[in-house]
Formats: C-alpha cells, sequence, structure tokens
C-alpha cells in the first residue's frame, strides 16, 4: 500500500470534481511533507492533520490550481546534473509544475534541490 500514492491520487480526483477540501488518509509523515512543499508552491491551501486514534488523516482545502500530481514509481535516483532532463520526462512544460526530491537535507522541491546543489530520490510531481 503506498499512501503517498493514494494521497494524491485522492487529491487529483477531488480537484476534478470542484470540491473545495478533501480528506486524505491513511496520513504519513511523508505524505504532509509533499503536501507541504504543495502549499509553499500555491497549489494547495491549509491542511491539517486529524488524530483519529488509528493512523490518522489529513484534511486539505484545495485551491483549484492541480491538474495533476501523482508519485513516481520506482523512486529514480535524480543527479545535481539531471533535474532538467526529468523536467522533460515529468513535468509538461518549463518553469510549469514542481518535482518533489527526497535529499539528505529534507524533503525539497526540485527548485530548492537545485539551488543548494543537493541530488536525491524522485518521489512526486505536480502541475
Amino acid at each position: 500500500m503506498d499512501t503517498l500514492a493514494n494521497g494524491l491520487t485522492t487529491l487529483v480526483n477531488n480537484e476534478m470534481r470542484n470540491k473545495r477540501e478533501c480528506i486524505i488518509r491513511p496520513a504519513s509523515k511523508l505524505l504532509g511533507r509533499v503536501l507541504r512543499i504543495m502549499q509553499l508552491n500555491g497549489y494547495i491551501g491549509e491542511f491539517e492533520f486529524v488524530d483519529d486514534g488509528r493512523s490518522g488523516k489529513f484534511k486539505v482545502q484545495l485551491l483549484g490550481r492541480i491538474n495533476k500530481c501523482g508519485a513516481v514509481r520506482p523512486r529514480y535516483s535524480v543527479g545535481i546534473g539531471e533535474f532538467e532532463e526529468w523536467e522533460k520526462k515529468i513535468l509538461p512544460s518549463r518553469e510549469v509544475g514542481t518535482m518533489v526530491i527526497s535529499t539528505p537535507k529534507g524533503i525539497l522541491s526540485h527548485r530548492e534541490a537545485r539551488e543548494k546543489h543537493l541530488g536525491g530520490k524522485l518521489l512526486a510531481f505536480v502541475y
């Protein structure tokens, strides 16, 4: 069970139905950090963790700005010089969308990772 892929699919499905908010369950730390990157880049509004006594869930406000997002499986390694190559493969065009990278310094967008000269594993994309 891939909680990241399930959560991102839930976001896309609720965006397509023009919902204002959605509930993602089960929650995970990885999913929370990816949601934080999406929030910082303006794709979603506020989100909160709700503890339901089991694994928890996220309540997310949608802004209607997500066209597509998803997890990248398998998690490919991306070096510092390979970001542009992966942008061409995954994102629709230059400067549109964000890739989420797991680096030794934490989970970052590909632009932040490029600024800090860090490589890592490709987790997800959103545009």
